[in-house]
């Protein structure tokens, strides 16, 4: 007979076993948390009385990274000389856990999976990308498809991972195996039904979209290399099969989506970012870039095979809802009138409920490289804050190119970076350099945003790096809030006539009349000629448009000899993650510092020292009964800090963790 005390010992071993098992439920099953993005978790177990006390968990390496730019001078070895024709790697990826294993891509596109708690390999993928080919490293995060029929056996899990050279995979979840039925061998070419092209010129660096049985992708585009580069088609496929079911690409309406040899129409705007699905609704929400080229449109306006208007700008530098089962268009929201500044919509769109006037709204949150953020109903796409077309300037385009009278600006919220930039904006340390970034400024175009590229140069302010860019935001669905982290950075495009361009560049646009030669606006001090803070870190509230709090971000340490070192509201890339327990995580600083702020105030509340800088966005999990909050570590090609392959695992010491 069991005594009371060993019954009382075994309840209360039970209920601790229920409660452990509730914590370790916290997965992270998407790139950005959800379906729908808003890179928000609902571990709550760290908050800010004991984010004080996060120390390192674990540490993984792949061994992907790459140094790049070798002076040849160095170095007689063949290798050498080929990694200095390439650029520095990237390390961006944002893991996903689901089944207790976490997964990741490394800038080479292998795939790994790991225990979530120790950190210790269970398997890795090669797909073998000839990196040699590829000038840019990148891969943001993979997907994860669960067979509702077939709960066990290989592949009734499945990691979804595309490639640098065009592929897509699928693995099986727990041994990293092909997926036989998948396609030819576990991979399917998105090479087939695009126009010939080099391998460097499209690229899946964003994890697929999963809708149901369903797999939806873009590619990154190599826009500025030419006109007429591979179509910018959307693509959906069986997720079991690999089959093709549909394509969207986005020409005006009326025309036809194919040439004469059946291949979608090159030069159409594209989909790098991460698309957002709603299940609910049948959804695909996807962010467009602009049409080819980046920096000159003049040759968009073309009747291309087919009817319609030939504006190929019809669907750019929007927010487009297409149906799950046919790709068909439901609603579109342009952002950018005919962008010739490279304004593409960078960041995955957004899915959050909010309260509107009294009325809850399915919502679609769009931040923009303006700093600009769009509002949107999710069913219709219509702006659920004020949105007014304004005049814009129209002088000084160069020949050949047409301007929109008009743009869209929202009312609410107020935009996170000021909107153009001219000579008594000149900022320097001193009296001398200021004013020699007064003459720049004077001797270049300036004016409000969407001042047209010129051959004098012409200053972009927001730049073309943002604003806001593929790692913001994250959205608190409980408090409504948005955080987001926008850079602050001038940067002068040129576009030089073609005969007077050089044989090579990396924006050479052939097929138009110009190529473009682009710097970022600096003092003879090497600081930018803008008044700091060049980076923010900012709290939104969506519901009232209001923005709650706006702050330096990072520091200019490692860029800058002390006591300039401290300056706060340095140079930035990456994303935020925010929490339920009203914290926020984010690198992003090129200053290598990891930190924590509260989600209500911006105060910051902890910061560590990472390997290198964190150009990424950071995710969150429980397992094994305690919180985790990971990052990857690798630096980004346009930051000075060393290139490096750390995924870095955060968590509480076990004895600060207190069960509820």
């Amino acid at each position: 007979m069991v005594s009371r005390q060993t019954f009382a010992v075994f309840c209360i071993w039970i209920l601790v076993s229920a409660q452990v098992a509730a914590e370790t439920a916290v997965g992270w099953p998407a790139y950005g948390g959800s379906p729908g993005g808003g890179h928000f978790t609902t571990a709550g177990q760290i908050d800010a009385g004991n984010v004080r006390s996060m120390e390192v968990a674990w540490v993984h390496r792949s061994g992907d990274f790459r140094v790049g730019g070798v002076n040849l001078l160095e170095s007689d070895s063949e290798a050498d000389s080929q990694e200095a024709r390439l650029s520095p790697g990237s390390f961006m990826g944002t893991p996903i856990v689901v089944n207790d294993t976490l997964y990741y891509c490394t800038p080479f596109n292998r795939v790994f999976a790991l225990d979530p708690v120790s950190g210790e390999e269970r398997w890795v993928f090669d797909p073998g990308v000839d990196m040699s080919k590829e000038p840019l490293t990148n891969c943001r995060g993979v997907s994860s498809w669960q067979d509702a029929e077939k709960t066990t056996g290989l592949c009734s899990h499945r990691i979804i991972a595309g490639t640098l050279d065009g592929r897509i995979f699928a693995l099986d979840g727990a041994t990293g195996t092909r997926c036989p039925d998948f396609g030819a061998n576990g991979e399917i070419d998105l090479g087939e039904g695009l126009t010939p092209h080099e391998e460097n010129e499209y690229a899946i660096t964003s994890a697929p979209a999963i809708l149901g049985d369903t797999l939806i992708t873009g590619a990154r585009i190599a826009d500025s290399y030419r006109k007429e580069v591979p179509s910018g088609v959307v693509r959906a496929y069986d997720v079991r099969s690999g089959a093709f079911l549909w394509g969207w690409n986005p020409v005006p309406p009326g025309a036809a989506e194919r040439d004469a040899a059946g291949n979608y129409v090159a030069g159409t705007t594209n989909v790098w970012s991460t698309i957002s699905v709603d299940a609910k609704r049948n959804l695909v929400i996807v962010p467009t870039g602009n049409s080819s080229p980046d920096y000159y449109g003049g040759d968009r306006v073309s009747s291309r095979d087919g009817g319609g208007d030939g504006n190929l700008d019809y669907y750019s530098s929007s927010v487009v809802a297409l149906d799950g089962d046919s790709g068909e268009l439901v609603w579109h929201y342009q952002t950018v009138h005919h962008d010739i500044w490279d304004y593409d919509v960078p960041a995955q769109p957004t899915l959050v409920d909010l309260e509107i006037d009294g009325v809850l709204r399915p919502a679609v949150v769009q931040v923009t490289k303006m700093g600009m953020t769009f509002v949107l109903d999710r069913e219709t796409g219509e702006p659920l804050h004020p949105v007014e077309e304004r005049a814009v300037p129209q002088g000084g385009a160069v020949p050949g190119e047409y301007l929109s009278p008009t743009q869209p600006f929202p009312l609410k919220p107020e935009p996170l970076h000021q909107l153009g930039i001219g000579p008594d904006d000149a900022w320097g340390f001193t009296f001398w350099d200021k004013g020699r970034c007064r003459a720049r400024l004077e001797a270049l175009h300036t004016g409000p945003i969407y001042t047209p590229m010129s051959l004098e140069g012409t200053v972009m302010y927001p730049s073309v790096l943002g604003g806001n860019n593929w790692g913001a935001p994250a959205v608190d669905p409980g408090r409504k809030i948005m955080i987001a982290n926008t850079k602050h950075m001038p940067v002068v495009v040129t576009l030089v006539p073609r005969e007077q361009c050089a044989d090579s560049g990396p924006m050479p646009q052939l097929g138009s009349p110009y190529c473009v030669q682009m710097e970022t606006l600096m003092s003879p001090l090497g600081a930018p000629c803008s008044a700091p803070p060049w980076s923010t870190l900012a709290g939104v509230d969506l519901e009232s448009g209001e923005i709650l709090w706006q702050i330096p971000f990072g520091t200019l340490r490692n860029l800058a000899p002390w006591p300039i070192s401290r300056m706060k509201g340095g140079i930035e890339m990456g994303g935020p993650l925010v929490t339920a327990s009203g914290l926020v995580f984010i690198g992003a600083s090129f200053d290598g510092f990891f930190r924590a702020y509260q989600t209500e105030t911006g105060e910051e509340l902890w910061r560590d020292d990472l390997p290198t800088s964190g150009n990424s966005v950071p995710m969150s999990y429980m397992s094994g009964g305690r919180q985790f909050v990971v990052i990857a570590a690798g630096g980004h090609f346009s930051s000075p800090a060393p290139k490096g392959d750390f995924l870095v695992a955060y968590a509480l010491p076990a004895d600060k963790i207190i069960r509820n």
